[in-house]
């Protein structure tokens, strides 16, 4: 069994892998972002219309977006996915755990950690239920919060997708005008004379009220099936998942908006959360526990960006909890019953024979939570003992390069290193 579950983790980390030139673009932007001389953090919203109408999050959201939840969770009822009634207490839900954290609370959870306002911060995913109105208050907090546009051109995003058929305009089509005999049959309904001047001519309908996904609430109740733009659309948001996923991986550090969702279908989040365990375990991942972030909200809910001390402590405590060992078990009981890849241990690790025994943890059903790593095969331990020498080798040559880099440059050289240093440990979260 334990071989098996090695296969599926070679398979799913190294034998998959995306096109050559989603990885390429991907290691670009990554690039991009490191330019910057500074470590950057990513962070997924989760805010996905199936979702949120799954859970019932429709009141936590305004006007229009409220009802394409309450539509789609509808749907979801006549479909037998929710046995739930259709309306439901969106705030109980909040409490519950069951619904995302808001941009806004992540950015001051983030600030409560100690995340300075010039931190970088990479926006994942392909699309915001709820548009930029809800990134308003994070960008306001962060202003350096960017995304696949801030780091690609038009040019190497349209290169990525590749060539494709042209699609006919979806321009909206105003209304026929009416007859006059339509006119006519419409006066001698009317009520009771004396009757009231004609209403006014109506406004002209420019056709951004009309185009895109929110185009139909105005007009009729039933959503009308995609387009072959949208649908065009659909395969596109593939692809910049793509790239945010391999962006979310190599970050500094990952904050997700929302996982473990209970739904049991494989999230965004989740999947990230596991590659970056199985890849670097010891990577700045936080695992939140949503339904503990909303309590201690509720708290300070009329004073959320003038917190007291303690408020900024207990939040402290908990996101540094979630990246210890607490945060790993956690993870384990609540992702690993509904997708294995989201959380890979211990089945895709191994220890080296010299490494002491970590301590073994079960759960109420015998299962292991944390710890129990075998012995890694001695084909593995030989190759690490390869790569070290070899790192080693490279290490003592990039010293001698840089002391004679030093040399060459004379003072100014350590002088500048010395500030670029300063300037990172100012804002460590960790100070």
């Amino acid at each position: 069994m334990s071989e098996f579950q090695r296969l599926r983790c070679r398979v799913a980390f190294h034998a998959l892998q995306f096109r050559s030139e989603i990885q390429t673009l991907g290691r670009q932007m990554v690039e991009r972002l490191r330019a910057w001389g500074q470590p950057f953090l990513s962070y997924h919203p989760g805010l996905v219309r199936d979702t949120l109408a799954y859970h019932g999050c429709a009141e936590l959201f305004q006007d229009v977006h409220t009802e394409l939840i309450q539509y789609r969770r509808a749907q979801m009822i006549r479909q037998g996915i929710v046995s739930d009634e259709l309306n439901v207490d969106s705030h109980l839900q909040r409490e519950n755990g069951s619904c995302p954290l808001m941009p806004e609370e992540v950015g001051l959870l983030l600030r409560a950690m100690g995340y300075p306002s010039k931190t970088i911060i990479y926006l994942a995913g392909s699309q915001t239920f709820g548009g930029q109105r809800l990134l308003i208050p994070l960008r306001a907090m962060f202003a350096n919060l960017v995304d696949r546009t801030s780091l690609c051109s038009k040019t190497e995003l349209s290169d990525l997708v590749g060539p494709e058929t042209p699609l006919p305009s979806d321009i909206f089509q105003l209304p026929r005008p009416k007859s006059e005999s339509e006119i006519k049959e419409e006066w001698s309904r009317a009520g009771p004379r004396p009757r009231p001047l004609p209403p006014p001519p109506e406004r002209r309908i420019y056709p951004h009220e009309k185009e895109g996904w929110y185009g139909w609430i105005t007009e009729t109740d039933k959503e009308p099936n995609p387009s072959p733009r949208d649908l065009r659309m659909q395969a596109h948001r593939l692809l910049w998942d793509a790239l945010d996923y391999i962006i979310s991986v190599e970050a500094d550090a990952f904050f997700p908006g929302f996982n473990n969702d209970g739904s049991g279908w494989p999230d965004f989040s989740g999947l990230v959360m596991g590659q970056r365990l199985y890849e670097r375990a010891s990577s700045r991942t936080y695992r939140p526990d949503r339904k503990t972030i909303a309590a201690l909200f509720d708290i300070t809910r009329g004073n959320m960006y003038h917190p007291k001390h303690d408020w900024t402590l207990s939040v402290k405590e908990h996101l540094n909890k979630s990246l210890s060992e607490e945060g790993l078990i956690r993870q384990s009981l609540l992702s690993k019953p509904n997708s294995f890849l989201s959380h890979p241990l211990p089945e895709c690790s191994c220890r080296i024979s010299s490494l002491e025994l970590t301590k073994q943890t079960e759960g109420k059903d015998g299962r292991v939570l944390y710890g129990d790593e075998h012995e890694c095969p001695i084909w593995m331990q030989s190759a690490e003992a390869v790569g070290v020498r070899n790192d080693d080798v490279e290490s003592a040559e990039d010293d001698n390069d840089v002391v004679e880099q030093q040399e060459r440059n004379g003072p100014d050289f350590t002088t500048s290193l010395t500030s670029t240093i300063d300037h990172d440990e100012e804002w460590d979260p960790n100070d």
